[in-house]
C-alpha cells in the first residue's frame, strides 16, 4: 500500500472510530455577544445526519472533527463549483457530490472568455486544487461526508447571489446582474469574495479540531487557501495599478463582508492605509492572519448579517449541523 493510501485509510479510520472518543468539554465558537454558536435549536444535530456512528452533542460540548471538516467541505463544494465552471464550463462529476442530507442542485456558471493567459493559467491551477479538497475531505470522511447542497453560482440572474454581494459592495444599481464569469476582471472579483473567506475559515476552525492527523490536513487546505487568497489579491491590485476601478471595487467587497459577519474590522481590502502601498497580506497588528467561526462565515455565504440557516449563495443552507448564522 502507497504511502498516501495508508494516510487515507487511517484518516477513514479514524473518522469510524470517532464516536468513542471523549467529547471534549471546552467552548465552541463564540459569536460577539458571547452566545455559544455550537448549538442549533439546543442541540448539535450529527453531522451523518442521525445516521450511524455520530452521535448528538450537547450545546456545551465542542463539535466533533468530523462536523467541523463537514462544514468546511460545504465551503469547497462552493469553490470547486465556482472555479470548475468558469475554466471548463461544467461542473464537478455527480460521483463527487453524493452523500449525506440532501443533495441538491446548482445553479450554473459558464466558461469564462479569458483574455489574460496569466489569469486562466490561476484559474486552472485554483480550479484543480479545490477538485482536489473537495475529493480529500470526502476520503476522509467516508460514509460521514454530506452531501453538496444546494448552490447558486450563476451569473445572469439580477437576485442571484453573485449579484446580491456586489450590490452589497455598491458595484451595481439594484435590478442589475452582476456575471463573474463575463471577463477576466469580474472573475477575479467573483473569486476574490470566496478566497479570503475560506483562509479565515479554516484559521478558527484549527483550535477546536482535536486529532493531529486531521488538523495537520486541515492546516494543509489552510495554506493552499491563504496561497490562492494572496495570489487573487496580487493580479487585483496590480491589475488595479492601471484600474482603479478594479482596486476600489474589490476595496468595497472587503468592507462588505465585514459588515456581514458580526466579527470587528476582520477584514481588510488590498491597498494599504498610507497612499500607492498594498495590502496583499491581510493581518491584524500581530501579524496574524484573521479568524472566523462557522457562523461568521455563514453570514457572508447566506449574504445576511441575521440569524438564518439559508441564502445567498447556498439557497437551502448547508448539510451538517453547523448550519446557522446569527
Amino acid at each position: 500500500m502507497s504511502e498516501s493510501s495508508t494516510k487515507s485509510a487511517f484518516l477513514i479510520d479514524a473518522f469510524d472510530r470517532r464516536a468513542t472518543r471523549r467529547l471534549q468539554r471546552r467552548q465552541f465558537f463564540r459569536n460577539a455577544g458571547g452566545l455559544s454558536l455550537g448549538l442549533v435549536g439546543g442541540t448539535l444535530i450529527s453531522a451523518c445526519g442521525g445516521g450511524g456512528s455520530v452521535s448528538n452533542v450537547s450545546a456545551q460540548s465542542a463539535p466533533t472533527d468530523a462536523e467541523i471538516l463537514n462544514f468546511a467541505l460545504n465551503l469547497e463544494y462552493l469553490e470547486s463549483q465556482f472555479y470548475t465552471y468558469a475554466t471548463t464550463g461544467a461542473g464537478l462529476a455527480a460521483s463527487m457530490t453524493a452523500g449525506v442530507g440532501t443533495m441538491g442542485t446548482v445553479i450554473p456558471g459558464q466558461q469564462v472568455p479569458f483574455q489574460d493567459p496569466v489569469v486562466k493559467a490561476y484559474a486552472n491551477e485554483i480550479a484543480n486544487d479545490e477538485r482536489e479538497h473537495v475529493t480529500f475531505l470526502r476520503s476522509a470522511l467516508g460514509s460521514a461526508a454530506v452531501a453538496m447542497p444546494a448552490i447558486d453560482i450563476g451569473g445572469t440572474d439580477p437576485n442571484g447571489a453573485f449579484s446580491s454581494a456586489a450590490r452589497a459592495a455598491g458595484l451595481v444599481p439594484a435590478g442589475a446582474p452582476f456575471n463573474p464569469y463575463a471577463n477576466d476582471n469580474n472573475f477575479l472579483l467573483g473569486a476574490y469574495i470566496f478566497e479570503d473567506v475560506g483562509v479565515t475559515a479554516y484559521k478558527g476552525a484549527s483550535p477546536l479540531i482535536t486529532n493531529k492527523t486531521f488538523l495537520e490536513a486541515a492546516a494543509g487546505i489552510l495554506a493552499a487557501e491563504a496561497y490562492h487568497a494572496g495570489l487573487v489579491r496580487t493580479v487585483l491590485y496590480s491589475k488595479g495599478i492601471d484600474m482603479t476601478g478594479l482596486v476600489t471595487a474589490a476595496n468595497a467587497i472587503s468592507a462588505a463582508r465585514n459588515s456581514l459577519d458580526h466579527n470587528g474590522h476582520d477584514d481588510q481590502g488590498i491597498t494599504g492605509a498610507t497612499a500607492g502601498t498594498s495590502n496583499i497580506v491581510p493581518l491584524d497588528s500581530n501579524g496574524l492572519a484573521f479568524s472566523r467561526n462557522y457562523s461568521n462565515v455563514l453570514n457572508i455565504v447566506y449574504l445576511t448579517s441575521s440569524a438564518a440557516t439559508k441564502g445567498g449563495f447556498f439557497p437551502n443552507g448547508v448539510n451538517g449541523s453547523l448550519n446557522m448564522s446569527v
